[in-house]
């Protein structure tokens, strides 16, 4: 998706509803790199571009500066801020620890429709990842890792994790396609295990998931040194 695209007019809508639709349109440009980090942001800009006051880019602005997306400096520009690897790792901690948990109620729910919607997810992903689609591969992990919540149960979670892992989302997305044989592989072990509710196998390959970023991001950030804080 191109950023005109994503930062285009928004549709008619209240003060309130305009200042979570810019929210969400900056944190999906942000998260998909459309925005990459150390771009400058404007609010009269990006006020034009939507078509509303500025009082809803500001807010949402706020927002996103709370969340650890955005700079604001007063009298210079507002930036969108560089990677943390620290972030990226505290976050892959919260969301280990949601999905993990839902997995235990997954075992004893899963039907055969639940496996056999995993399925195709997996074949899906397989084909993305035959044609080096990085974009479509990660919308279909997202799908496959909510539906994880949904068989558990805890359909609740999913926002909750998707809220978490958003500093995870921009080093993940730098990873791909490259990283798409090795995530592949480890969403059909998760299936495998959770087919033979194995408990313990789909939770330590779930965690072991998770947290497959973390030996790459080395070339990750050689390859994008400007896209990365120098964590201290």
């Amino acid at each position: 998706m191109l950023v005109d695209q994503i930062l285009s007019p928004l549709p008619q809508a209240t003060a309130a509803s305009a200042t979570d639709q810019v929210f969400d349109r900056l944190h999906a440009a942000i998260i998909a790199l459309e925005l990459p980090p150390g771009s400058k942001v404007s609010e009269a800009d990006l006020a034009g571009r939507f078509d509303v006051s500025r009082q809803p880019v500001r807010d949402a602005f706020f927002r996103l500066s709370q969340q650890g997306f955005l700079l604001i400096r007063p009298q210079r520009a507002t930036l969108v801020t560089k990677i943390s690897v620290a972030a990226v790792a505290r976050a892959a901690f919260v969301r280990s620890a949601l999905e993990t948990a839902c997995l235990a109620d997954s075992i004893p729910r899963r039907t055969n429709a639940d496996l056999a919607a995993l399925d195709a997810l997996i074949e899906q992903q397989h084909e993305a990842m035959q044609k080096a689609d990085g974009v479509r591969f990660y919308e279909l992990d997202e799908t496959f890792h909510q539906l994880l919540c949904a068989i558990s149960g805890h359909d609740d979670i999913w926002p909750l994790v998707s809220a978490q892992k958003s500093h995870m989302d921009r080093a993940r997305r730098l990873s791909l396609p490259d990283n798409g044989p090795v995530a592949f592989q480890e969403h059909c072990e998760i299936v495998t295990a959770l087919r033979l509710q194995d408990l313990s196998s789909a939770q330590d390959q779930l965690a072991a998931h998770l947290h497959s970023l973390f030996p790459l991001m080395d070339g990750i950030r050689a390859k994008n040194p400007d896209f990365f804080e120098d964590d201290t």
